[in-house]
């Protein structure tokens, strides 16, 4: 049975300024020990050729005379970080991803991605998050995380840490709460929240009671905020807060310890058309603060989550393998995706590759796909979770799952 999403102006209407957060979900289940997935989405498609660089290629440097990172060399902190004989790690991702691969906890699946060839930002995206077989009827009830809430059953605890629900998780058979981590703020008061609750209360839209909506979305709200807020004033010793992706990873690695085990965050700001940089600039900033968010999340989360999550980082495809004539680059095909955790098998580049040359390009501008996305997230879904055919097929219909031996 479809539930639809609501935006918090149908359910707050004249209340948004009372409570940031979206009420359209449900109370917390009791914690409980297990197996957690984190997928965060780079929205704008992150150039992965200059994060994890094909540096051992001739043809990298001959494409990007100003953007390409250089060789790695020991010598120079701005060099790219040898991964293997063919791949090397953005410098910017030295004290943050990198140890994270020494220890064996992160690996990275280059030409990843997805069959769509529109290089639409927004169709890709959705593309992505519904999970559906490219070409047929697209049915937006249907997130593929919701798919996979669904498939856990009782085991489930999902939640998306964005302003409003994304699509990956629409559909199934409960709300599932959305929370901005920037927009936490103090509790609304147990008065206000009386008055809006009795507002509500009686209502629905569909099947959807609207009243029950607006207080289990208070009773998430207030846990969030007390469990933040104990949290941070432990660790926190008086100074003062980080900013942006690497505060909220922070919280995020709090609550999913605590509170959930299957959760979704993005992030934007990769759009990278004009003077993206190289070892710095633009892209090297955002991509630093990625790294510290991650990293801090790992920390966050303790080190028996950490043990049993997996983080999956995505970006609806990647970007042109040559630069554009505003030393940037634009909307591309193959992309470079993220497996790390405590119990990934890691410190590898995993997945099928081919050599990176001028004549292997996609249509002679940008990187092949060569691990379809819902087959390597199938794969790994399947061993953390302990699916089976029929669970994985209606996860992520007509895609068999990759098993890159990556848990």
């Amino acid at each position: 049975m479809h539930i639809p999403h609501f935006h918090r102006r149908d359910l707050l209407v004249g209340a948004a300024a009372l409570s940031p957060m979206v009420v359209a979900g449900r109370a917390f289940a009791a914690p409980r020990a297990g197996s957690k997935l984190l997928v965060v989405f780079l929205r704008g498609a992150y150039d992965a050729a200059n994060i994890v660089a094909p540096t051992g290629s001739d043809f990298y440097h001959q494409a990007r005379p100003t953007i390409a990172l250089g060789k790695p060399d020991p010598a120079d902190p701005k060099a790219p970080l040898p991964l293997d004989a063919d791949w090397s790690l953005h410098p910017a991702l030295k004290d943050s991803i990198y140890p994270l691969w020494q220890k064996g906890q992160i690996a990275f699946v280059p030409f990843a991605g997805t069959d769509d060839m529109s290089r639409s930002h927004f169709e890709t995206q959705d593309t992505i998050e519904l999970g559906q077989p490219v070409g047929g009827h697209r049915d937006y009830g249907s997130g593929f995380m919701a798919r996979l809430a669904g498939v856990l059953g009782r085991d489930d605890r999902p939640i998306a840490f964005t302003d409003q629900l994304p699509l990956c998780f629409r559909g199934g058979t409960d709300p599932i709460p959305n929370l901005a981590m920037a927009n936490v703020g103090k509790p609304i008061d147990a008065r206000q929240a009386k008055l809006i609750e009795t507002m509500y209360a009686g209502q629905h839209i569909g099947t959807s009671d609207l009243g029950r909506s607006v207080t289990e979305g208070f009773a998430v709200r207030d846990t969030v905020f007390h469990t933040l807020d104990d949290e941070m004033k432990a660790a926190s010793r008086g100074a003062v807060s980080a900013r942006g992706f690497e505060l909220s990873a922070q919280r995020i690695g709090v609550l999913m310890r605590q509170q959930f085990n299957l959760a979704f965050v993005d992030v934007g700001g990769w759009d990278t058309h004009v003077n993206q940089g190289n070892a710095t600039g633009y892209l090297s900033d955002r991509i630093g603060e990625l790294g510290r968010g991650l990293a801090g999340f790992a920390d966050s989360i303790g080190p028996d989550a950490w043990r049993t999550t997996t983080v999956v980082v995505v970006s609806e495809f990647g970007r042109t393998f040559r630069e554009n004539g505003d030393k940037g680059t634009d909307h591309g095909h193959g992309s470079v995706y993220w497996v790390m955790g405590g119990g990934v098998s890691g410190g590898r580049v995993a997945g099928a590759q081919s050599a990176v040359t001028a004549a292997t390009l996609n249509q002679g501008r940008d990187l092949p796909v060569l691990t379809d996305y819902r087959g390597l997230v199938g794969g790994l879904v399947k061993r953390q979770f302990a699916l089976g055919p029929t669970q994985l097929t209606a996860l992520f219909p007509r895609a068999d799952p990759i098993d890159l031996r990556l848990l």
